[in-house]
């Protein structure tokens, strides 16, 4: 009797390859195995030669799967996983592999990491990886299990789920306050906290703000520039200067009174939002645990959003209007 296992190509061959194969490259596939570029070239080709036939094809600084290479890499890759997973899960006596949840790193020290005691005290059995980053990363090639993005509705893939909307407003500590929500102009006689990052955000920074309130040509006393929205937080906190506040992720601040929202002020409304997406449908069941979590704390967020007296005088901006997908606007909640 013919046994299976003789049928086999050599394993290392075989992970050289999926390791290319998820990569498109030979140098990235060595980085990722600690090898170098002409070991994993000898690896292709000894799957080659045992296989008969070629399973990728050298492009001009690319590289392509055959359709024996598509064919075999289908069946390989997640076969390769499931072999790691229980393998780590064998050598550390029985542990699963961590739930890896990826955000930003504003996202992540606000709202994330405050709330994470809570899962793991009621789940000790399951370890869960933070992985910090302004980047969007690539889940699967990065062995990310969920990311937090913000982001609009046609930036996010196909099955993301919305988690809760965006709504800016200017904050600062209560001393900074009682100084500075006196009148919309008593405003210009602190510093502004101004939010740096690479990419334009609707409502995180002032110049908008300023021009929504009727002051596009006023000039604050400074700006203090930050690229960190965790560290602009706390740099509002301590009493430093005014930020524009992200409702959803200083919602403990505002309650304890660290931070005071300026009342009658105006509330940036954009269609950025949080999103929550997956690397892969069909997650391990730690993970479905840890979305599921993660969907109930999204949920107390959303009601502590709602019961949250932000009065602006007028409504939103014209542009937040604009802008606005399905929300209502804060006159229209205050009116129900």
């Amino acid at each position: 009797m013919e046994n299976p296992l003789m049928n086999l190509p050599p394993l290392d061959a075989l992970r050289g390859f999926v390791a290319v194969a998820r990569r498109m490259s030979i140098t990235q596939a060595a980085n990722d195995l600690c090898l170098t570029q002409s070991a994993v070239s000898r690896q292709i080709q000894a799957l080659e030669e045992y296989l008969g036939t070629p399973v990728i094809v050298r492009k001009h600084r690319a590289i392509a799967l055959t359709e024996a290479g598509e064919r075999l890499m289908a069946l390989s890759s997640p076969w390769m996983d499931r072999l790691s997973e229980t393998t780590r899960s064998i050598r550390h006596h029985g542990r699963t592999r961590p739930v890896t949840i990826t955000a930003s790193f504003g996202v992540t020290a606000l709202w994330v990491l405050p709330k994470l005691a809570a899962f793991q005290d009621a789940n000790p059995n399951i370890d869960v990886r933070v992985a910090a980053n302004n980047r969007v990363l690539d889940l699967k090639q990065e062995g990310i299990d969920l990311a937090i993005r913000y982001a609009r509705k046609a930036d996010v893939p196909s099955g993301a789920i919305e988690l809760f909307g965006e709504r800016v407003v200017p904050m600062a500590s209560k001393a900074v306050a009682a100084r500075a929500f006196r009148n919309p102009r008593a405003l210009l006689n602190e510093v502004l906290l101004e939010y740096d990052e690479p990419q334009a955000r609707p409502w995180l920074r002032w110049s908008e703000w300023l021009a929504s309130a009727g002051m596009a040509d006023a000039k604050p006393k400074a700006y203090l520039h930050c690229n960190q929205y965790n560290q602009l937080v706390q740099l509002a906190v301590d009493g430093h200067g005014v930020a524009l506040g992200r409702v959803a992720l200083v919602l403990p601040m505002l309650a304890d009174g660290r931070l005071v929202a300026m009342p009658d002020g105006k509330v940036g409304e954009s269609d950025y939002a949080y999103w929550l997406v997956e690397a892969v449908p069909d997650a391990r069941p730690e993970v479905a645990m840890f979305r599921e979590w993660l969907i109930s704390e999204v949920r107390r967020t959303a009601r502590q959003m709602e019961n949250l007296q932000l009065t602006p005088s007028a409504g939103p901006p014209p542009a937040a209007e604009k802008n606005s997908r399905t929300r209502k606007t804060v006159s229209r909640r205050n009116a129900r």
